[in-house]
């Protein structure tokens, strides 16, 4: 697929990394030489010099050929990339996609008339990482839980403590204490193990600190936490830490829950904005959230979660760790250098959030050919949970999923059919039609994606 990236900034740098290492023709635009050269000294791609919005240096990129058009240009630049995507679909381009920075873009009519002027997404990477973390703090087990189909079916991840049931024990003894009955409820279809990503086999054995994947009918749900030794949880209290627009956005959301929400913001002029902004009702405080004795003062030990949205990885992560250790049941931290994600699950962060993967899972689904209904990154594993439908005549409906050469790096999790909704076992058949869960490393994306066309 021929691809052109306008921006080469954090967004741009790792679309262009992640789609060029799926065997994409990657352009990429921007006006700074500095930025460009950084990018093509580590990754092989084309890069071209120039203003954005010129459609001489979009034509030298070859938008009246690509497939695909990303405008993610700092979010400082919204105009840009709209600009850039109107010009791009004009000149040619297959589909086009922007980055946007205000919320009064996503409006259903505003929405609707981009659709009409030709750009198919647009996406605020900071309003879908606020959504993100709300969804996770209205969970009542701290597992990070993706949904398909209204709930009906889920994909849940759960890290093996020194408590957990599970240790050391094999799959096939952990299946082997289940009723039939249990069994149709869920699977276990991936663990995240030392920076590796494994489909287990019968004879695999859970570690400590091992994350394990489960796919799961929603009646499977009371049975996977009963079974991972987890506790439940209901949010409540939340303090916030950092008052960038993630956490404006995030503490809006929560009130408008009913969760008592604290922000704690170090710049005093920032706070005064975020007073303005925000309720009456979200207490905004002026200080450093570094300092433990101001965490204590302001309560921390009194809430049941914790997010840490600072401009510094590190400070998040280590406030995430002090929270814990201060008897905060749920962290979530903000870690968008992608080589930090896995040390911080390590030093006990619950959830860790990151723009830059959520922004490639909403524009990844575009690269697929059109047969998948979303694509979505889960944390400790550079795997991808994709919702395909089943093309009427593809490969996959041919054969019982136990006859099929599936790609080892792959695994069916679940499917709904019409209002059914089922865990995927050896000698299910798989229906046009059918929306299917496949959970799968990179490597072995392409091939499952041609099972389906």
């Amino acid at each position: 697929m021929r691809i052109v990236i306008q921006g080469a900034g954090a967004v741009g740098s790792h679309l262009a990394k992640m789609l060029r290492d799926e065997g994409n023709d990657i352009t990429i635009i921007d006006n700074d030489e500095a930025r460009l050269t950084k990018l093509t000294s580590s990754i092989d791609v084309r890069a071209v010099q120039g203003n954005p919005s010129s459609t001489l240096i979009l034509k030298k990129a070859g938008v009246d050929k690509c497939d695909l058009f990303i405008a993610v240009y700092p979010s400082t630049q919204q105009e840009t990339n709209i600009v850039g995507a109107l010009l791009a679909k004009r000149l040619g381009a297959d589909k086009v996609l922007a980055r946007v920075n205000d919320e009064e873009y996503l409006s259903p009519d505003n929405k609707l008339m981009f659709n009409e002027l030709g750009i198919e997404l647009l996406f605020y990477p900071e309003r879908i990482a606020a959504d993100e973390i709300v969804s996770q703090l209205k969970r009542t087990t701290s597992s990070e839980t993706m949904e398909f189909a209204h709930g009906q079916l889920q994909i849940s991840l759960f890290k093996l403590d020194e408590n957990s049931p599970l240790l050391d024990l094999k799959l096939s003894e952990f299946t082997e204490q289940l009723s039939k009955e249990e069994r149709e409820q869920f699977r276990i279809i991936a663990i995240s193990r030392s920076n590796s990503t494994i489909i287990p086999g019968a004879g695999t054995v859970f570690q400590y600190n091992d994350m394990v994947f489960t796919f799961s009918r929603q009646e499977g749900v009371s049975l996977l936490v009963k079974y991972f030794g987890q506790s439940t949880l209901q949010v409540q209290k939340v303090m916030i830490v950092g008052g960038n627009e993630i956490a404006a956005m995030l503490a809006a959301e929560l009130h408008l829950l009913g969760i008592k929400v604290k922000l704690i913001e170090i710049d005093h002029e920032r706070c005064l904005k975020l007073s303005e902004k925000l309720d009456d009702d979200i207490e905004v405080v002026n200080g450093d959230g570094r300092n433990s004795d101001l965490l204590y003062d302001e309560g921390i030990n009194e809430c049941e979660a914790f997010v840490a949205l600072t401009g510094s990885d590190e400070t998040n992560v280590l406030t995430c760790v002090v929270a814990k250790k201060m008897g905060v049941p749920r962290t979530v931290a903000e870690v968008e250098n992608t080589e930090y994600i896995r040390l911080a699950e390590e030093m006990g962060v619950d959830y860790v959030i990151n723009k830059k993967l959520i922004t490639a899972a909403n524009i990844y689904r575009f690269t697929l050919g059109g047969k998948a209904r979303f694509v979505k990154y889960m944390r400790g594993s550079n795997a991808e949970v994709i919702e395909y439908t089943a093309e009427e005549g593809s490969p996959i409906t041919k054969k019982a999923i136990k006859d099929i050469s599936f790609p080892n790096g792959a695994i069916i999790g679940g499917i709904l059919r019409g209002q059914d909704a089922f865990i995927a076992v050896g000698d299910t058949l798989i229906q046009a039609g059918d929306r299917v869960a496949v959970f799968a490393v990179p490597d072995s994306v392409k091939a499952v994606d041609k099972l389906f066309r």
